[in-house]
C-alpha cells in the first residue's frame, strides 16, 4: 500500500484527456453464474492496460459499491479508449461479446459506463493527506499552492479569485 503523503496536492494535466467510468451492477444476487464471470473479465483487461501504456490508458481507481464493482479510468484520448474497446486482439471485445451472448438482456447483470472528454483547465482536484490517487496518480501530482491553492484557482487559473480562505 502506498504511503500517505502529508499536505495538499492536486493533479496537473496540460493536455486533453478522457475520464471513463465503468461498472457492473448485480441485479440478481443468486445468479452467481452470470455475475462472477463478468467480474472476472475485468482483471485481464486491466492487466493488459497497465502492461501496455502505449494504448493510451493513464491509470485508474477501483471501487466497490453495494451492487458491484466500478472503475474510474483516465485515458489519453477517446480514440485510444475506443480503439481498445473495439480491437478483437484486446480482451474487451471478446468479453463484451461473451456478455451479450450469455447475459444479453436477461436482467441478471447490468453494465454501465460514462465517458467525459476533458480539456485542459476544465477540471480540478484536491488530495489532502492521501497516497497518490486518482487523476494525480494517473498524471502528475503537484503541490496545491499559489495558483493551485483553491478550487477556483485550479479551474480558472487564478482568475477572479476573491481573497477568501479555501474551505477545503
Amino acid at each position: 500500500m502506498a504511503p500517505v503523503i502529508s499536505g495538499r496536492c492536486t493533479a496537473r494535466m496540460d493536455e486533453p484527456f478522457v475520464v471513463f467510468m465503468i461498472g457492473m451492477r448485480i441485479n440478481k444476487l443468486f445468479a452467481v453464474n452470470k455475475w462472477v464471470p463478468t467480474i472476472r473479465a475485468m482483471g485481464p483487461m486491466l492487466r493488459e492496460l497497465y502492461e501496455h501504456p502505449e494504448k493510451g490508458f493513464l491509470g485508474g481507481e477501483f471501487f466497490l459499491y453495494w451492487r458491484g464493482p466500478a472503475l474510474v479510468q483516465y485515458w489519453r484520448s477517446f480514440e485510444d479508449l475506443e480503439r481498445f474497446a473495439r480491437n478483437p486482439d484486446d480482451p474487451h471485445l471478446p468479453a463484451w461479446r461473451r456478455f451479450n451472448r450469455t447475459i444479453g438482456s436477461d436482467g441478471s447483470v447490468g453494465i454501465w459506463h460514462e465517458t467525459y472528454m476533458v480539456q485542459p483547465g476544465n477540471y480540478e482536484a484536491i488530495y489532502s493527506n492521501m497516497p497518490p490517487f486518482g487523476l494525480a496518480r494517473a498524471t502528475e501530482r503537484v503541490p496545491a499552492i499559489g495558483g493551485r491553492e483553491t478550487a477556483r484557482r485550479r479551474l480558472l487559473r487564478g482568475e477572479n479569485d476573491p481573497a477568501v480562505p479555501s474551505p477545503e
